[in-house]
């Protein structure tokens, strides 16, 4: 039994024969040949599409490559909550760092030199989510604790409520709270639902 048989319960039916279900029965070079030349159209228009992507894919390609010695940025996946950190602040990405580029595993893996507070975190990682420090005199880097998961996550806790108000609808009235959270500086508050907020985190209301 054929693989498509087995799998269909029934015979594969091409142009090459297309007689009646049990019947396998070839007939004449010309079928064979108009079947070959659409295998070939189809082709050619595959190879179209493959260079077409390849081309938008290509513009914003680039190859990247440190050495040992540089000092990069690691990026991060924050979360808050569930996957919403990020949606609705300014900065959706965040990098920590600089480390150093301590081993060149091959052409897109580099092992980083890790603090201790680090240490249970896998010290390799790919070349799409290293950023490049370049070192300046004149920068003045604030070092913040942010305690890691092993996956490179976090959770983003609120610690404060600043400001109350309503949002005033056509058909309704929404309550907002404006939450100052975890690892952000008071400019980084932003506002939330006040429902929402007492369904996730009731202890922020308790204080």
């Amino acid at each position: 039994m054929a693989s498509f048989e087995a799998l269909y319960g029934r015979k594969c039916r091409t142009p090459v024969c297309w007689d009646e279900v049990g019947e396998r029965k070839l007939l004449g070079p010309e079928y064979v040949q108009i079947t070959a030349d659409k295998v070939k159209i189809i082709k050619e228009k595959l190879k179209i599409a493959q260079d077409r992507q390849k081309n938008y894919a290509d513009r914003r390609r680039r190859n990247t490559e440190f050495d040992v010695g540089d000092r990069i940025f690691l990026q991060l996946s924050p979360w808050k909550g569930v996957i919403r950190f990020g949606k609705q602040c300014k900065l959706s990405t965040r990098y920590i760092g600089p480390y150093e580029i301590v081993e060149h595993i091959d052409l897109v893996a580099y092992r980083l030199a890790f603090p201790t507070e680090l240490s249970i975190i896998h010290d390799v990682f790919h070349v799409s989510i290293l950023r490049k420090y370049i070192p300046d005199p004149y920068h003045v880097l604030k070092s913040q604790l942010v305690e890691l998961k092993e996956n490179l996550t976090y959770v983003e806790e609120p610690v404060q409520i600043l400001e109350r108000k309503k949002h005033v609808l056509r058909s309704k009235t929404i309550p907002l709270v404006k939450v100052l959270w975890m690892n952000h500086a008071i400019e980084e508050v932003i506002w939330e639902s006040e429902e929402q907020m007492r369904s996730q985190y009731p202890q922020i209301f308790r204080t």
